[in-house]
């Protein structure tokens, strides 16, 4: 195989998610996705969309609605110099109202049936390409499908990985951390050399991921218990101690890097220039009140200017809005 990609979910990692998408107008590319995007492609990875659409099943959304839906994603990326090389899609959903939907299907994710589609369709090469998500099921169809994977973990709803499913080799606050880390692994040399166990070829990979039974075979090893160990009470209430400050330290690196590759704000600058005035003004009112010939009216004047200035930069901030 040659060609490696990068495997994309759609909603909430390329555009915005409102809900279930059924019109091409509420399509809308999340900030700051495209030049990351573009540095991938110069990087000579595919970029390969898939995504389940249980909307269609659910009959929220035709097929023919969602092919327009698609074709306005290609348009609104081919304007920022932009190409995707396929998009696949899941429409079924066990519990859907259309008939013609309402089943199980390997395409749909965790499943990674649409991975491995791909891999055949466009000769990719697994264990040299990522799958990229905001969601457990995201993270387990590409470690299903043999591929490295990157959970973006800086949204709000972020969902958690549940006891028993395959956590992401990476996390990312967005697309430009993710390329952030796909050239750390490139550089380092390790972007192929541990994909896959040496004894186990590609192909027979994913001749065991295609059997219907795959979803039951991703365990955790059972928890080994001494019966000779004294205090276990003591044992549970010290790892959970350690897990409490493992996910507060994972929480502020998480803060950490949101801010570190979040995207730059001229409201968000001029606010803080006003608000660096603000003190200053009142650092001058403060010297005329305390000067021995008391002037009232530069102090007002001070005071006056410093509450202007701190509307102005409460007024940038609102204007700014939340990301």
């Amino acid at each position: 195989m040659s060609n490696k990609a990068i495997f994309l979910d759609r909603d909430n990692t390329i555009i915005e998610d409102p809900g279930y998408i059924n019109n091409p107008d509420q399509v809308k590319l999340l900030d700051g996705v495209t030049e990351p995007l573009s540095e991938l492609k110069a990087m000579g990875y595919k970029l390969v969309v898939v995504s389940n659409q249980s909307a269609v099943a659910r009959g929220i959304v035709t097929e023919e609605a969602l092919g327009q839906i698609h074709k306005r994603l290609e348009q609104l990326l081919a304007e920022k110099g932009v190409s995707l090389d396929r998009i696949y899609y899941c429409p079924y959903y066990i519990d859907g109202v259309i008939p013609k939907y309402r089943k199980d299907s390997d395409w749909r994710k965790p499943n990674p049936g649409m991975l491995l589609a791909a891999s055949k369709d466009m000769d990719i090469n697994l264990p040299e390409s990522w799958m990229v998500g905001d969601s457990p099921s995201d993270i387990e169809a590409g470690a299903r499908a043999g591929c490295r994977t990157i959970m973006l973990a800086g949204r709000t709803h972020e969902q958690k990985i549940k006891p028993g499913e395959p956590g992401p080799d990476y996390r990312a606050v967005n697309l430009k951390e993710v390329v952030n880390i796909i050239k750390m692994r490139v550089r380092s040399g390790r972007e192929s050399a541990d994909a896959l166990p040496p004894e186990q070829p590609v192909q027979q990979r994913q001749e065991e991921l295609q059997q219907p039974a795959a979803p039951q075979q991703i365990t955790t090893p059972p928890q080994q218990v001494e019966p000779e160990q004294a205090g276990p009470r003591q044992e549970d209430e010290q790892q959970t101690r350690e897990q409490l400050l493992r996910s507060i330290l994972d929480q502020l690196k998480l803060m950490q890097r949101t801010n570190m590759f979040g995207e730059f704000s001229i409201t968000r600058f001029v606010a803080g220039i006003a608000q660096g005035l603000v003190f200053l003004c009142l650092l001058v009112s403060v010297w005329f009140l305390m000067a021995p010939a008391k002037q009232s009216n530069p102090l007002l004047i001070s005071i006056g200017f410093a509450v202007l200035l701190q509307l102005m930069a409460l007024t940038f901030y609102m204007m700014r809005g939340p990301r």
